[in-house]
């Protein structure tokens, strides 16, 4: 089976192309490195090609690379030598560290580092000449130079591509970010836009079958003076709603979000549309003020609640009551459970969806369905909203 090399990097085959060159060059003008060596100029060309093939594999295959290079700058040592030889010695020094293996990065400049110490040592005890320590110091600028610039840059580089790395993620976390907080958003606006108006089109749907549906003209009457008094109560909801959602410095500022002050009046409007509708009030008139996300909630759902009565109940009683307690406001409302006698609008289900969004969302606790009593069946919705700031935000 035939060996396979990499192919080349094209700045490796530019590399080794240039220092070949270069080594020729100083061979053509017969410029050694030393002298009196057991081989002569001629042989400095067979250490200079092998470099220059082992520049080929500096990136692809660096520890390769540095083995054959230094098993050519050993035989270097026996011939007169070539500069270009050296040099292309510490670019594969280089390479190895900068584009070997982590281990190989880590062991390379220990190596070198000790063998340096080592021979300039070896070389002081045994020729008890100064000259040793300039061998020594030329053995580190040729071996142990290259690698601890090598691990440098290496470590430049890695801390350019955590640098990067970081970067994305927090990109990546930005945009989930601000995905999620649009998702957010909409889903606000959402149960916004479902709350204030589908009271105001439940009634104008209800009716207005009836006004169809019933040929009399004081009840024809009564049914549209219903629908005008919606229609407008439904508009005035939809211009806050666009005032919300317009930016800043509009003529007309959007109303403030209602409270549980306009109850008496959400009661009345469900009156006037038809409801039998009682409210148990329990809050303490001077206690401490609800935090205006709790208000805004069981303001809410009441009204949903009342809406959904509207559109499916059965005759009958519906009873608001509203317990404030040292945590928690719980909102608890009853309507007949049963088919309507009258005209019945549609529903999609998405006004449970938001009762039960908005009251996850302060870390409360929601339930709705039928339930038995002594006075039959009834549609109960009971929301416990937590009115400490340290309850809210925790999934139930």
């Amino acid at each position: 089976m035939a060996l396979s090399l990499p192919r080349p990097h094209r700045v490796d085959v530019q590399i080794a192309v240039g220092s070949v060159l270069a080594g020729l060059a100083l061979w053509g003008l017969g410029l050694p490195m030393q002298t009196d060596r057991l081989l002569g100029l001629n042989w400095s060309l067979v250490p200079l090609l092998v470099l220059g093939g082992a520049e080929l594999l500096r990136q692809s295959m660096p520890r390769t690379a540095l083995i054959i290079a230094t098993l050519a700058l050993t035989f270097d040592q026996f011939t007169a030598g070539n500069l270009a030889s050296v040099l292309m010695f510490t670019d594969i020094m280089y390479a190895a560290v900068v584009y070997g293996t982590p281990a190989s990065a880590r062991r390379i400049p220990l190596t070198t580092g000790a063998i340096t110490v080592v021979l300039t040592v070896g070389l002081l005890a045994w020729w008890q000449e100064p000259e040793a320590v300039l061998i020594g110091v030329a053995t580190g600028i040729v071996s142990f130079g290259p690698a601890a610039t090598g691990v440098l840059v290496r470590n430049h580089r890695e801390a350019t591509a955590a640098a990067k790395l970081r970067a994305e993620q927090t990109a990546l976390l930005a945009e989930m970010d601000r995905v999620q907080a649009v998702t957010a958003e909409r889903a606000r606006m959402a149960r916004e836009l479902h709350d204030m108006v589908a009271n105001h089109l439940s009634a104008i749907a209800i009716h207005s079958t009836a006004a169809l549906s019933l040929d009399d003209e004081r009840t024809t009457r009564d049914a549209l003076a219903v629908i005008r008094e919606n229609s407008v109560e439904g508009l005035a909801e939809m211009r806050r709603l666009i005032g919300i959602l317009r930016d800043a410095g509009e003529d007309l500022e959007p109303t403030a979000a209602p409270t549980l002050d306009g109850l008496g009046s959400l009661i009345a409007g469900a009156r006037t549309n038809g409801l039998d509708v009682t409210l148990d009030d329990g809050r303490e008139p001077e206690g401490p003020k609800l935090p205006a996300p709790v208000e805004l909630a069981a303001y809410r759902i009441v009204q949903e609640s009342l809406t959904n009565a509207l559109k499916h109940a059965s005759p009958g009683l519906v009873t608001v009551t509203l317990t404030q307690g040292p945590r928690s406001l719980d909102v608890h409302v009853t309507s007949p459970y049963g088919s309507p006698a009258g005209p019945r609008a549609p529903g999609s289900g998405a006004g449970l969806v938001g009762m039960r969004e908005r009251t996850e969302l302060l870390g409360g606790a929601f339930e709705s369905g039928p339930v038995a009593t002594a006075d039959g069946k009834v549609w109960d919705v009971s929301a416990t909203l937590p009115v400490d700031p340290a309850d809210q935000g925790a999934t139930p």
